[in-house]
């Protein structure tokens, strides 16, 4: 009976150490994809929620190259005067963005800030249609 127990607890212990939270990036690191800001043009507004103090931030993803991109996250922060991140959140970018395509975008519920910044987290490059992806 101990025994079993003290397994009981091992397993449980081990069970939370391997648990984890949502995934929050670092304010530093903007990107998982080093060639995004290459082959991506982003513009945004951030626009006042219909009720309290949030922002949303709207806007369009450029594709400038000639395959499409698929599985596209955005990271959108709020920023202080200093630069300094005092939020932010990764959104999934609906459909896919064709080659040279143009696709729109929203991320909701943005803390006030004294300005934004919205880059592609990542993406998924899809060489053919119904065939093979780059990640």
């Amino acid at each position: 009976m101990m025994r079993t127990m003290l397994l009981a607890l091992v397993v449980a212990v081990a069970a939370a150490g391997c648990m984890t939270a949502d995934v929050t990036p670092s304010a530093s690191v903007t990107t998982l994809m080093p060639d995004s800001e290459r082959w991506f043009k982003l513009s945004w507004d951030a626009t006042p929620e219909k009720q309290g103090d949030l922002r949303r931030l709207r806007g369009y993803v450029e594709n400038t190259y000639g395959e499409a991109a698929g599985r596209v996250q955005l990271l959108g922060q709020a920023l202080d005067a200093s630069g300094a991140v005092v939020g932010q959140k990764i959104s999934w970018l609906s459909g896919t963005v064709g080659g040279f395509g143009r696709v729109y975008f929203e991320i909701p519920n943005m803390p006030p800030a004294d300005h934004y910044r919205v880059t592609v987290w990542t993406y998924e490059r899809i060489q053919a249609p119904g065939g093979w992806v780059i990640r």
